[in-house]
């Protein structure tokens, strides 16, 4: 008789499930009234948040501008941390468990810190800048305040270490016979990450792209921040929309939007990686 161990998993999901529920059901409840003046909404059901929503251009702006932030952010980070978290998964010495540890101190920094140090890194006379001048890059000081690549980089800062971990849990699960076969055989190193290490990571790669994805989906700070107000993404509209317009209806239909945006893009990222991995069984059948 085996274990059921999964059984367990029952009660955390029942009662993660139960809080993320509830608390989306007030967002969505409220966003079905029509939005009134001083906070105010009104009686009766309607879905002219919505309408509002998605006639009008400088929202559906706002939202592409949040996919689209997201997105690069996501292809950057794992750019940046497959290759490292592959490194640090192949090494032998004490230095891996150092590495992991100093990844695993760094998540636990408050974005805000991470925020603040990234303007002060970039800042007129900082580090980067003066750099620059020096090697004769740019005669001027360069600011990532209020731009786009200023929100993309606060978003690789805010998820960069949680990449690093996943991706090196991905990489201990793939056999080193496996590289030493295909090196064997003739491959290059490069062909061997190309050929052997790439397609078996695949699945762990769209987890971690997709974990990352949804954190900068729902990501203020950074957006906020660096953003300087210029560069508008839907958490931080969501936060003006109810905080400060006090307009809790409509700043519910934001967040629904989001929400649901966010599952859409997620299921078909899902779709596509099942449709590719049944597409290769069918070929090496």
């Amino acid at each position: 008789m085996t274990a059921r161990w999964h059984l367990l998993l029952i009660v955390p999901f029942v009662v993660v499930f139960a809080l993320t529920a509830a608390s989306q059901f007030v967002f969505i409840e409220r966003s079905l009234y029509e939005q009134r003046s001083f906070g105010r909404v009104g009686t009766e059901l309607t879905l002219i948040n919505y309408a509002n929503f998605l006639t009008d251009r400088f929202y559906l702006n706002i939202l592409w501008n949040t996919v689209k932030v997201s997105a690069l952010a996501t292809f950057f980070t794992l750019l940046l941390t497959f290759p490292l978290a592959y490194v640090i998964a192949r090494m032998r010495s004490r230095w891996a468990s150092v590495l992991i540890a100093g990844v695993v101190v760094s998540t636990f920094v408050t974005i805000v810190i991470k925020v603040f140090g990234l303007r002060i890194i970039f800042s007129s006379n900082g580090a980067v800048n003066r750099m620059l001048i020096s090697l004769g890059i740019t005669d001027r000081p360069y600011t990532i305040i209020g731009t786009e690549e200023g929100v993309v980089i606060g978003l690789m800062h805010f998820t960069i270490g949680f990449g690093v971990l996943i991706l090196y849990s991905v990489v201990q699960t793939i056999p080193r016979s496996l590289e030493f076969a295909a090196q064997v055989h003739g491959a290059s190193r490069l062909r061997t990450f190309w050929r052997v290490i790439l397609p078996i990571s695949l699945p762990g790669l769209v987890a971690a792209a997709l974990m990352i994805f949804n954190m900068c989906m729902g990501a203020f700070t950074s957006a906020a921040l660096l953003g300087g107000g210029r560069v508008l993404t839907l958490p931080v509209l969501i936060q003006r929309t109810v905080m400060m317009e006090t307009k809790f209806a409509f700043g519910g239909a934001l967040a629904a939007i989001l929400l649901v945006c966010v599952i859409a893009i997620n299921l078909l990222s899902i779709f596509i990686l099942t449709r590719m991995v049944s597409g290769r069984r069918k070929v090496l059948a």
